[in-house]
């Protein structure tokens, strides 16, 4: 009987596990896309400055 609930234990812990894992993921994925945002507006102000620019004839 003993090793139900060892097995018990060992699920619990690998909830916690699965868990805590999505909860760093869901993190990681919104800096992801803060980032990406950030690079977008980047490129926006590099098109911006680019159109500034004349080309000598």
């Amino acid at each position: 009987m003993v090793w139900v609930f060892i097995f018990l234990g060992i699920a619990v812990g690998g909830l916690i596990m699965v868990i805590s894992y999505a909860v760093w993921l869901a993190h990681k994925a919104a800096d992801l896309g803060s980032e990406i945002e950030m690079l977008g507006k980047r490129a926006e102000e590099l098109q911006e400055l680019l159109a500034q620019l004349e080309t000598p004839r």
